[in-house]
């Protein structure tokens, strides 16, 4: 009676912890989500800055992802060279960020109230004029101020993880080296999620349905990284599917 329930404890810790993967993996797509950057009209975005509704702002011209997935739902960022612009992001106060391209405008009218070889051209010489007029300019930044916590998750699970195929149980479907390579390689952390419903040393179903002989039968380092090449592919054409369909307000791809 009392042998069991030390073994039961463990267990019930071992649920604990994947509970709470899983719940931080929610919690990193969430804020991810919410936060990506959706393209906006150069109306909109001069709207926004007329109204104060911009809580930061950065320029850039060109993204440094691009609609491509990232691990761990690393965020899209712009890079910027010699001038600012084309493109503008900004956040507004409920914590979403919107992009666009300052070269696509109907009518903009200049002044000398900015410096116009700073800029890439009219667009966003237009737009840095709202700015300041708005006395907005000080709020030039980072516009993703949750893309640190997206990425600090990330580690934490990483963490957990190599912690537990290391030096945890010995896995029962698939080698160390197996989840190794698919989980490093899968995009916004899918091969994790694979990995806590599949091969989980807390799940006692797993354990007592494996055979003498299923260790010489487990998957293995080369099948995880092929999978795991396969599931950027395949995610990569779904999204880019679900863009085209749905648009940046459901599925924001930066870039694409």
């Amino acid at each position: 009676m009392h042998g069991g329930a030390p073994v039961a404890w463990t267990w019930r810790w071992w649920g604990v912890v994947r509970l709470a993967l899983v719940l931080l993996w929610l919690l990193a797509a969430v804020v991810s989500w919410w936060t990506a950057p959706r393209e906006q009209s150069y109306e909109q975005a001069r709207a926004d800055v007329a109204a104060g509704h911009v809580t930061a702002y950065q320029w850039g011209d060109s993204w440094a992802t691009g609609g491509s997935p990232r691990l761990w739902f690393g965020a899209s960022g712009l890079r910027t060279s010699s001038t600012l612009g084309p493109l503008l992001a900004w956040r507004t106060p409920d914590g979403r960020v919107s992009w666009t391209d300052t070269d696509r405008f109907d009518q903009v009218t200049t002044t000398d109230a900015v410096d116009s070889a700073s800029y890439s051209g009219p667009g966003a010489v237009g737009v840095a004029q709202d700015l300041r007029a708005g006395g907005l300019e000080q709020r030039a930044g980072e516009v993703r101020p949750l893309g640190g916590a997206v990425t600090g998750i990330g580690l934490v699970v990483t963490a957990v993880f190599l912690g537990v195929v290391v030096a945890g149980p010995a896995p029962v479907l698939g080698t160390r080296w197996f989840w190794f390579w698919l989980v490093s390689t899968a995009p916004y952390g899918l091969g994790m999620l694979f990995w806590l419903f599949r091969d989980r040393p807390w799940s006692r179903s797993v354990v007592s349905a494996a055979m003498p002989g299923d260790r010489e039968r487990r998957d293995r380092g080369i099948l995880g990284l092929g999978l795991g090449i396969l599931a950027t592919i395949l995610v990569s054409l779904l999204l880019l599917t679900f863009h085209e369909a749905f648009g940046d307000r459901w599925v924001p791809l930066p870039g694409a």
